[in-house]
């Protein structure tokens, strides 16, 4: 190209970027506007309509008293002493049952991740848990493993020779964790194992050849890479797992230390009657997940961001 046309071509003005027209962008608006008003519907309403209720005064056992409490409900949701032994209940819970699913999901995850006969279908058969119905899964727990009479562990004791124990009624605690851990475990599995077949295999046949063993490379480079995809499954199975009631109401009833807020909000509302504290247990609860959430969705966003910044 010579100087002249050099010259013209640098002469010419840039291309003005496209105006946004008004009318385009309420067009494209008015597309989402039909799904924000089912949202807003099916969350926003009934939650406003749960804070009207939760400043009444309104049992259901004595439908002549009703009337407006203000924060009477909250006062007493907060000074009745049930609050706090179920958000320890709700804390150990989770944290009990996303560790053993992180740490077995893990140990899953490596084996699925070989190469041998069979893969495909090993794999199905470990995410099945993770797609059975809570309330189905708590069943098959506490009828067919649980059970002193009928149940697989009080057939393994029995042939063992070993001392018979009522896991339910015995260790409540222990007994929805298991459960929750078999039904858990899968899903972080499923998130460990994406991240275990994303390592790079170049950096691996490497660290083979500079003649570093397996446990070695697994604790220098495997769980160095792994570390995003842990706190991913740990951060959304928190979450999820805050808000379980299947297997505390299925299982223990909320006994042994295993009342939950979920559990807390249904006893209330279900059995107590009250919906007037019923609602403030409600709100409470929200208000507490909305901080766990917020907090998970922060440290999930500066985890993708670290990711994306290698």
């Amino acid at each position: 190209m010579s100087v002249e046309e050099t010259r013209t071509v640098q002469a010419r003005p840039a291309t003005p970027a496209r105006r946004v027209n008004t009318k385009e962008l309420w067009s494209a608006r008015g597309l989402l506007l039909p799904a924000v008003v089912v949202l807003v519907l099916l969350t926003q309403v009934p939650f406003v309509v749960t804070i009207v209720f939760s400043l009444l005064r309104w049992n259901l056992l004595y439908p002549d008293d009703r009337g407006f409490t203000g924060l009477g409900n909250y006062a007493s949701a907060l000074t009745s002493g049930d609050l706090g032994p179920s958000i320890v209940a709700t804390v150990l819970i989770t944290a009990f049952s996303v560790a053993l699913s992180v740490v077995l999901g893990l140990a899953f995850a490596v084996l699925l991740d070989r190469d041998f006969r069979g893969r495909a279908l090993a794999r199905t058969l470990m995410i099945t848990p993770f797609l059975v119905m809570p309330a189905a899964a708590s069943l098959i727990w506490k009828y067919s493993m649980f059970d002193t009479t009928i149940g697989m562990l009080d057939w393994l004791s029995r042939t063992l020779h070993l001392p018979v124990v009522a896991w339910s009624t015995d260790h409540p605690l222990a007994s929805v964790v298991i459960v929750l851990t078999w039904q858990f475990t899968p899903f972080m599995m499923l998130i460990l194992l994406a991240g275990l077949q994303g390592q790079d295999r170049g950096i691996l046949e490497a660290a083979q050849v500079d003649g570093a063993g397996a446990w070695r490379t697994f604790t220098w480079i495997t769980l160095p890479h792994l570390r995003m995809y842990v706190e991913i499954g740990v951060l959304l199975g928190s979450v999820i797992i805050l808000q379980v009631f299947d297997p505390i109401a299925i299982l223990t009833k909320g006994t042994g230390g295993t009342k939950t807020l979920a559990y807390l909000l249904y006893e209330r509302a279900f059995i107590g009657l009250d919906v007037g504290q019923a609602a403030a247990y409600g709100v409470v609860t929200v208000i507490l997940t909305i901080i766990v959430a917020t907090v998970a969705l922060r440290t999930l966003f500066k985890v993708f961001m670290a990711g994306g910044s290698r």
